[in-house]
């Protein structure tokens, strides 16, 4: 069960390649383009497997009344989604949702610390050039394992300066780059899961408010590559195979299983369900549950997590009587 969404019918209008493996696509909306603030991204419906699936991407590009622009990292061993998207020609009609903001931007801080790994370069693209713009005191910190990954290096290089460090195939100092930002400073990071609770445990360190700390991550990234596994349901008395391409949410879904979600990016928590026994190991692929919670495997958020091995799920279905 998801959040209610108004959809619209858009064509794509043209198709950019910003590295080996990330598409610009341009959509050209029927009745026009609504404007976005920073942050926002829109969901598109996509034909993986020949089921019609959400999926969500960030808008870069400041608005122009016409078109949305979105970019899509093609990534080989996903659950499909990226591969369909690649897949998309000139002139391809599909459903997309009105722009939303679950990752907006604060223009009341002294300073910014702006963190990218990879993809999630995409929804900060115009927070960097919106605060460049306004003068505000700013620094990039945009991960990516090569020169020529990098989305927009040169657009953001051009607006901003010596305040973009790139960090080619090598760690980023969280702890240092923290200490240098003045009192009241915020960050707003995205990327994979790991960069993102590196992220974390450096700034829960500092002793800054936590809530100076916004992040957003694609879910798409854990420790093993996606594999099939078995999900065991003894209340819906369910004996099921998760496939490689497929979410555990989404297999529950078309199991018959009700499982509220929303966000399905692991973020707001709303898709967790309890976990009763595990036989391997769990990928938490979430940025929701805390450490202590992804070590006790009590719980697993079923969007974007997944299993090495099998799990047994309770659920929150109750026989009525």
């Amino acid at each position: 069960m998801k959040a209610s969404q108004a959809w619209t019918e858009a064509v794509v209008e043209s198709l950019r390649d910003l590295t080996p493996t990330v598409r610009e696509i341009t959509l050209r909306p029927a009745d026009g383009a609504a404007a976005h603030t920073p942050g926002s991204h829109l969901q598109v419906l996509v034909l993986v497997g020949g089921q019609p699936q959400v999926r969500s991407y960030s808008l870069v590009g400041e608005p122009d009344g016409r078109c949305w622009r979105i970019a899509v990292k093609r990534l080989d061993e996903g659950r499909g989604g990226s591969l369909a998207m690649w897949r998309l020609d000139q002139g391809h009609r599909l459903q997309v949702s009105e722009p939303q903001n679950h990752f907006p931007l604060d223009y009341r801080a002294p300073a910014y610390l702006l963190v990218a790994g990879g993809i999630g370069i995409t929804p900060l693209v115009l927070m960097a050039r919106a605060l460049a713009a306004r003068g505000a005191t700013l620094r990039m910190l945009y991960g990516a394992r090569s020169q020529d990954e990098l989305a927009y290096g040169d657009d953001l290089r051009a607006s901003l300066g010596d305040n973009l460090h790139a960090a080619i195939g090598a760690p980023i100092d969280f702890a240092a780059e923290i200490a240098a930002l003045p009192p009241g400073a915020q960050a707003y990071v995205c990327g994979p899961v790991p960069m993102l609770d590196a992220m974390r445990r450096a700034w829960e360190a500092s002793g800054r408010p936590a809530s100076d700390l916004r992040y957003e991550t694609f879910g798409s990234s854990g420790r093993f590559a996606p594999q099939a596994f078995r999900v065991q349901v003894p209340r819906h008395a369910l004996d099921i195979m998760v496939p490689a391409d497929c979410s555990l949410l989404d297999a529950l879904e078309q199991a018959g299983v009700q499982t509220l979600s929303d966000c399905k990016r692991g973020e707001c928590g709303l898709c967790a369900v309890d976990v009763l026994a595990v036989d391997g190991e769990v990928d938490h692929r979430d940025v929701y549950l805390s450490d202590h919670e992804k070590q006790q495997n009590t719980r697993i958020c079923a969007c974007v997590s997944r299993v090495v091995g099998s799990i047994t799920l309770d659920s929150s279905w109750r026989p009525d009587g």
